[in-house]
């Protein structure tokens, strides 16, 4: 029964990330046979670090992504899910509602807030008086795009929190409610280190999901004036005009890299806590 699992792991992940490693040290333009491969070496990951302008921006912006994320819409899904757990009034409603947007598309969610930002007809210009430009303007699209994709974790943060407070046991509140904790006082000494498993896997999800940020930038405008990315540098070298797929596969190892040191962190505190 683990054969099959392993198998297709295999070939779905690690198979073509060990591909796109090997291809990073090429300059294959993806035309030809494998034989037409030719490697290079390190040249890639030189010329990324040193005559590829757009790539320190799209760190830049990866960076600004995951930070966003992490202090302000990781608390703030995470702050629902405890006023949730309360069953207030309506609470149905309130849940649905706020993962509703996990469950829309990418280019859902982009055209929706375009409605929301467009400079002509967009509702926060409609109702501030205003003629920005929030998806033109580079100075502030990246702000306007993190929040359009804050809208749909928060909710997913919402889910995966909640479920972690459904599981914790009842008596370790009405405990500490006899011994006169406050509510809040109750979830940051008793709760919140209870919930330890989930607060890891929530700091990861945060983590990759500022790191892999692309679907919303793309539809905007490909990742281009202010919204670069890596993961749109990735796909524009690989599918674009140019068709670096040696460039590409360097600048999506990188992506990889990144990605594994999180998933490395978590599995190590994850097996020191089981310890």
């Amino acid at each position: 029964m683990s054969v099959i699992p392993l198998v297709i792991v295999a070939v779905f992940v690690w198979v073509p990330a060990l591909c796109t490693v090997i291809l990073s040290f090429s300059n294959w333009d993806g035309i030809g046979g494998l034989s037409d491969i030719h490697f290079i070496g390190l040249q890639n990951y030189i010329d990324m670090f040193t005559i590829y302008p757009p790539f320190w921006p799209a760190l830049w912006h990866n960076v600004v992504w995951l930070l966003v994320l992490f202090f302000i819409f990781t608390p703030l899904g995470m702050f629902l899910a405890v006023l949730l757990d309360k069953e207030l009034k309506l609470t149905k409603f309130y849940q649905t509602s706020l993962y509703l947007p996990v469950v829309l598309s990418a280019a859902l969610i982009g055209f929706i807030w375009q409605l929301m930002y467009s400079r002509d007809q967009g509702f926060i210009n409609a109702v501030f008086g205003t003629q920005i430009d929030w998806y033109g303007d580079p100075n502030i699209n990246l702000y306007a795009a993190i929040i359009a994709n804050g809208w749909r974790h928060v909710g997913y943060i919402m889910l995966l929190y909640l479920a972690g407070l459904k599981g914790v046991d009842p008596a370790l509140k009405e405990a500490a409610a006899l011994d006169g904790a406050s509510p809040t006082r109750t979830f940051f000494q008793i709760i919140f280190p209870v919930l330890r498993p989930v607060n890891i896997l929530l700091l990861v999800i945060t983590f990759i999901e500022g790191l892999r940020a692309f679907d919303i930038v793309w539809i905007i405008n490909k990742g281009r004036n202010g919204l670069e990315l890596i993961s749109t540098l990735v796909t524009s070298n690989v599918v674009g005009e140019a068709s670096r797929i040696g460039f590409g596969s360097a600048l999506a190892t990188i992506m990889l890299i990144m990605s594994s040191i999180f998933i490395v962190i978590q599995l190590r505190i994850m097996l020191k806590g089981e310890n």
